[in-house]
């Protein structure tokens, strides 16, 4: 595994020491962190973060970028991102495998982030011929509305550890078609990824003959670089992915200065399992949904809301089903779980079961360290709570199941809505009418509402996002384009005279 491990890093261009900053040339001269592996807790590489000084200069670099970058034909940018999909293929093992050695997701998982930015890239190239504008109807004679939509500016992303790769792609792909540039700053738990995709998008562009400086790049501390990002002027929108604390901190530096913003903040995703339901997909769905990732994405099933007539056999299969996970090494196609983030994050998933037995929750299995290397592996943990105790409204970003019961549908709604998350939810029935109330006005408030499929595995088709502190902000696909363009409206006269609306005369 360690001589995969070297083949890796050096097929992407990983050295033992790296520079934290890219705009044309790579550059880092301030502190210098090391990036250990969750899997085992061996170093991987060490990173140079870059300073205030040299960020300055990224960004600058970037928005002159932009200047010439705006100006290339749309569907001439989609050729670059369609070259930037192409060597995302090339190079998938070895990304995937980077992914999982930083960040401690299963090797499939690994692959499929990895897919997910070649699908984004697909995505965008054909959008980049679809940058669609519209035409209206004017009150005056021979005038004619127009709406269009012109390249914003830079746009700044700053991402999270747990799907160190593919958010960032949701955002680039989309911005370069839309004529924007990218300056990048991601998590401090997962630069190496960042690197290397960087190092991908550099080498597509300089074999094209535009200006790397297009894909930026910025590491560094989020109270340091990612606040010169939201302070800055010049960065048109940020994207941040991240927690609601760190949303509000971002969106209020950004709103200050009248810049836009997409916010992707927490989930507290839950699944009603119907007594109509068929329950080996509901069993499916929740598996996956709460235990992929170890229970670290935005999307984990962390509710479930079980009508209480199958409740007792339900929680029994699921159980059987806990107990027969397999925890270890996620580079093992046998392992279905690995390690957390960090011994942090498993301190904060024991704290939070021991909340939860003093709220009145029970705790049915799981949530056992475990003696392995790194010190962040932890058993997997159901606990059966009494509706929406003030625990089960916090996200704990770990394997921590929340399992409550309901007798009517309209109960197992306001379960679910009564968070204060709205990202991602599901409902496991096979009767129409429950499944249309779910998806209805008087249904989940959430921006993700699925039917007899889990709160995990969105699509890039559909846009991304959800409501309340979720943040409201949408990305990939759909319309999502729109919020990295400037609409313009145009009047165009062509009667050879001065008519105003709403009937104004105008005497000279």
């Amino acid at each position: 595994m360690v001589k995969v491990m070297e083949q890796a890093l050096e097929s992407l261009g990983i050295a033992e020491s790296n520079p934290g900053g890219f705009a044309g040339t790579w550059t880092g001269s301030g502190k210098e962190q090391t990036v250990n592996s969750p899997i085992h807790g061996e170093a991987l590489a060490s990173v140079t973060n870059v300073t205030p000084q040299e960020f300055d200069a990224i960004l600058g670099r970037c928005h002159e970028a932009w200047a010439t970058w705006k100006l290339v034909p749309a569907p001439k940018r989609g050729e670059v991102v369609k070259a930037i999909g192409d060597e995302l293929r090339r190079n998938k093992q070895a990304l995937a495998e980077l992914v999982t050695l930083e960040m401690g997701k299963s090797l499939r998982e690994g692959l499929g982030e990895v897919q997910e930015m070649i699908d984004i890239c697909d995505f965008a190239v054909g959008l980049s011929r679809q940058l669609y504008g519209l035409t209206m109807p004017s009150e005056r004679k021979q005038h004619r509305l127009q709406e269009q939509w012109h390249p914003l500016g830079v746009v700044g992303v700053i991402t999270a550890f747990n799907f160190p790769v593919a958010v960032w792609s949701w955002n680039t792909a989309i911005a370069l078609v839309c004529g924007d540039t990218v300056l990048w700053k991601p998590s401090s738990k997962t630069p190496l990824t960042a690197i290397a995709c960087t190092k991908i998008a550099e080498r597509v562009l300089r074999d094209f003959g535009f200006d790397p400086a297009i894909c930026s790049l910025a590491i560094g501390r989020g109270s340091d670089i990612g606040d010169l990002i939201n302070t800055d002027p010049r960065v048109a929108l940020v994207s941040y992915t991240g927690s609601v604390p760190g949303g509000r901190h971002v969106g209020g530096l950004v709103q200050a200065r009248f810049g836009r913003h997409i916010l992707e903040l927490g989930g507290n995703g839950a699944v009603i399992v119907s007594d109509k339901a068929d329950l080996d997909i509901a069993l499916r769905c929740i598996y996956f949904g709460a235990i992929g990732t170890s229970g670290q994405r935005c999307t984990t099933t962390r509710r479930i809301i079980v009508h209480e007539a199958i409740a007792p056999a339900f929680r029994e299969r699921l159980l059987d089903l806990y107990r027969k996970t397999s925890i270890g090494d996620p580079r093992d196609p046998k392992v279905l779980m690995g390690p957390l983030v960090d011994t942090g994050a498993v301190e904060t998933m024991l704290a939070a079961i021991e909340t939860v037995k003093r709220e009145g929750g029970k705790i049915l299995i799981g949530g056992e360290k475990l003696p392995h290397p790194g010190g962040c592996y932890i058993t997997p943990c159901i606990a059966e709570v009494p509706g929406n105790l003030p625990i089960v409204k916090e996200e704990t970003f770990a394997p921590v199941l929340y399992f409550m019961t309901y007798r009517t549908l309209e109960e197992a709604i306001a379960l679910q809505n009564g968070v204060t998350q709205g990202l991602s939810s599901a409902i496991i029935t096979n009767d129409q009418r429950e499944s249309e109330l779910f998806l209805s006005a008087a249904g989940s408030d959430c921006g993700i509402a699925n039917v007899n499929t889990g709160t995990s595995g969105a699509e890039i088709g559909g846009a991304f996002g959800g409501e309340k502190e979720t943040g409201g902000g949408r990305e990939s696909g759909s319309d999502a384009w729109k919020a990295y363009m400037r609409r313009q409206t145009t009047a165009i006269n062509f009667s050879g005279k001065v008519e105003l609306a709403q009937g104004i005369t105008l005497e000279m």
